[in-house]
This record gives structure tokens, C-alpha cells and sequence, in this order.
């Protein structure tokens, strides 16, 4: 936890010699908010302390060093969304249900990150959201404006497609990915397709994905 307050102190100290404004929003034992301004622009950074157990290495990134990869910040997202009801936090997963995963992979998946929950009991948290108005994502300066409608039905289609993925999967095989050598990317298998999906777990460091050799 100490190291997050470090690595915030070196970072403000390093925004400020270039003119950039920080202002600290939220400060707690291994979580740091601040908003970094310069003239009329700012973003929000946080600095934090996560878990090393992940499913997949992290990434090296040439402008801001090491990421998570996609997938590991897309279940970090389903597990924020669960544990809070923020716009921003459903935008993000509505994303990573289009782009990186559908949600009942990543929803099954989760359950492994946070052994706190089942893929069921995260899902029931889940239906909970998306209930916000429009004035919510005013204030996220988005560059364009959320229909609601659309919005609403996109997240009901994947609610109702995870719960479905949710009910057919064997319970031993809870809290993994699936990965599909044929396809060289994580899938959501439905109905043996595709035939040669494999779970994949996470491990402190994460693991890229191993297919059995043949013979």
C-alpha cells in the first residue's frame, strides 16, 4: 500500500515541474484519484494496488509502461461494476462485451478473479445496474451523448445472454477463460462451438495460454 503513495508522490512531483495541475480527489490506503489539469484540458488518473494474480501477463506499452492486458482490465471492470453503481463503469463493460469478451465470459470468469463470488451471484449484482439517467453521464464529458434506450436494451440482451452462457457451462469449471487454439483467441463456447475450447485459469503473473500438443 505504501508503494501507491510513493509512486503518486513521484508522479505529482513530476506533473508539476511540467505545469500540470493535480488536484486529489479520492485518497485511501492503496487507492490515490487525482484530476490533471493543463489550461482548459484534464483527465482523471488513479493509482492503485492490485493483485498479481491475473489470467494473462501484463502488457509493455512504448507511451505509459507495463498495462493490464484487455481482458484482465475488462473483468476488473465486471468486479468494479458489481461493487458499485457508476455510468462510467457500465459504459466500460457495455464496451468489453462488444470488443473483448461477451459478458457471460466475462462474467464466469470474474467468479475465478473474486473467489467472493459466484458467476450467479455477480450476475444478480450486475442486473442491479444500469438504471441511471442522462444527466449521470453529462457530467463525463463523453464525445457523444448516451441513448438511453439503446443503452438499456444492449445491457438487458447481455444480462439475458450471460445468465443463459451462466446455466450451461459444468460447474467444475468455474472462474476460467476459454481459449480456442483453432480461432488463437478467447471465446465464449456455446454448444461445443468451438470444438476445441479449453479453460484457461489465472495465476499470480498471469499465464499465457498452453494448447496440449498433439502426440
Amino acid at each position: 500500500m505504501a508503494r501507491v503513495a510513493e509512486a503518486f508522490a513521484a508522479d505529482r512531483a513530476l506533473l508539476e515541474s511540467h505545469g500540470y495541475a493535480v488536484t486529489v480527489e479520492v485518497q485511501q490506503p492503496g487507492h490515490i484519484r487525482a484530476r490533471v489539469a493543463a489550461g482548459h484540458d484534464e483527465t482523471r488518473l488513479e493509482w492503485a494496488h492490485d493483485s498479481s494474480w491475473r489470467f494473462l501477463p501484463v502488457l509493455r506499452d512504448e507511451v505509459v509502461g507495463f498495462v493490464l492486458h484487455p481482458i484482465d482490465l475488462a473483468l476488473n471492470k465486471v468486479l468494479a461494476l458489481a461493487g458499485r453503481d457508476e455510468p462510467r463503469d457500465l459504459l466500460d463493460v457495455i464496451d468489453a462485451h462488444d470488443r473483448i469478451l461477451p459478458l457471460g465470459a466475462l462474467v464466469w470468469a470474474a467468479a475465478g478473479k473474486d473467489p467472493g463470488f459466484s458467476p450467479a451471484s455477480l450476475l444478480e449484482l450486475l442486473k442491479r445496474r444500469g438504471t441511471h439517467r442522462a444527466e449521470d453521464f453529462a457530467r463525463l464529458r463523453l464525445a457523444q451523448p448516451v441513448d438511453l434506450l439503446e443503452l438499456k436494451r444492449e445491457w438487458r440482451a447481455a444480462l439475458d445472454d450471460a445468465e443463459q452462457f451462466i446455466g450451461a457451462r459444468p460447474k467444475d469449471e468455474v472462474g476460467c477463460l476459454y481459449y480456442a487454439p483453432s480461432r488463437s483467441a478467447f471465446v465464449m463456447p456455446r454448444d461445443g462451438v468451438p470444438s476445441d475450447a479449453m479453460p484457461h485459469y489465472g495465476r499470480p503473473g498471469g499465464i499465457w495460454p498452453q494448447p496440449a500438443r498433439a502426440g
